[in-house]
């Protein structure tokens, strides 16, 4: 794969937050959970570790998993990963992660409950991320979506053909995600909306059907059928 810029090879990190309070898995702790064998935590950065692009992992965790994520790092041998403590929010997580890769060229950030992260999508996302300093992972929707007011009225129905929905990894040129983060005054669910509240054009790039993010007990169910042949 060419490399994201020209010139000397390129600084990249990755950021993996894991520090989210599982509220709707209900008593089942997602990062903990065991998929095959295998804790969840455990799926995506394993993909990072072995990958050669990679030079640095946060891992941010919650108080919770400070203890499990020690003691992955030391079993797996984690050689590029730091732990890092999580804040109150998701973009406060992210924050924090990104205090560890200043002077970073590229920071890919990727959520600790997607479990099946490739090399092909981190190296895509590189190379998409080439184009603008932004790139994210994204999949066609296939369902008609409705829009709705406060009464529960329909009150559209977008163009389908235009509706993509977002995916980990995200990818950034680090100049540009630590510049919009400092300038963010709202409360956001990914790392692209910061970066197009900055004014900055996000590419988007073909993300993977199998790379589901846990949400639901259902959804940790589908991820051992998905592990199983993958």
């Amino acid at each position: 794969m060419p490399q994201p810029d020209r010139g000397s090879k390129p600084k990249i990190g990755a950021i993996i937050l894991a520090a989210g309070e599982s509220q709707r898995t209900g008593s089942i702790d997602k990062i903990s959970f065991n998929i095959l064998g295998k804790p969840l935590l455990a799926w995506a950065t394993d993909t990072c570790q072995h990958c050669q692009l990679i030079e640095q992992i946060i891992i941010v965790v919650n108080d919770k998993n400070k203890a499990l994520g020690q003691r992955l790092t030391e079993e797996r041998k984690w050689s590029k990963a730091i732990l890092c403590p999580g804040g109150m929010r998701r973009q406060d997580s992210v924050i924090r992660g990104l205090y560890h890769l200043k002077g970073y060229d590229w920071i890919l950030i990727h959520d600790g409950a997607r479990p099946f992260l490739t090399a092909k999508l981190i190296e895509d996302g590189l190379e998409a991320a080439r184009e603008t300093g932004a790139a994210i992972a994204a999949i066609p929707v296939t369902d008609t979506i409705k829009i709705i007011d406060e009464k529960k009225l329909v009150k559209g129905t977008p163009f389908r053909d235009t509706l993509w929905a977002a995916q980990t990894p995200q990818v950034f040129r680090g100049d540009i995600i630590i510049r919009a983060y400092e300038k963010i005054g709202s409360e956001i669910t990914d790392d692209a909306t910061a970066v197009e509240l900055l004014g900055n054009s996000v590419k988007l790039y073909m993300g993977d059907h199998n790379n589901i993010k846990i949400t639901t007990p259902q959804d940790l169910a589908l991820a051992e059928v998905i592990a199983a042949r993958v």
